[in-house]
């Protein structure tokens, strides 16, 4: 009778692993996973940002990349030529390519 119980209280344990793992997994699958497909999708787009592309900055604002340098870019905002706003890479969420149509 007393290894009895000692079995079920080792079986308890072992299912509580059980249902841990698979919750860690499943928050692993619905949180984590995508959060780093993007972070990689965001340094993909940032090294093959060129001069001549037009970007969204994460403020919401469209504009046209004028110079880069390793973390800043010189973004022209607008018809006016003289509007011209030095920014971080990061700052950048979308860019697209001229000539090319979403």
């Amino acid at each position: 009778m007393f290894t009895l119980a000692a079995t079920n209280g080792s079986m308890g344990i072992i299912g509580m692993l059980v249902y841990i793992v698979v919750i860690v997994g499943a928050m692993y699958f619905i949180a984590i996973r995508p959060q780093k497909k993007q972070q990689k999708q965001l340094a993909e787009l940032l090294a093959g940002l060129e001069v001549g592309d037009t970007v969204l900055t994460t403020s919401g604002f469209y504009g046209v990349v004028i110079d880069i340098t390793d973390d800043t870019v010189i973004v022209e905002f607008g018809n006016n030529k003289n509007c011209r706003i030095p920014m971080q890479k990061s700052a950048i969420i979308q860019a697209e390519k001229p000539g090319q149509a979403e």
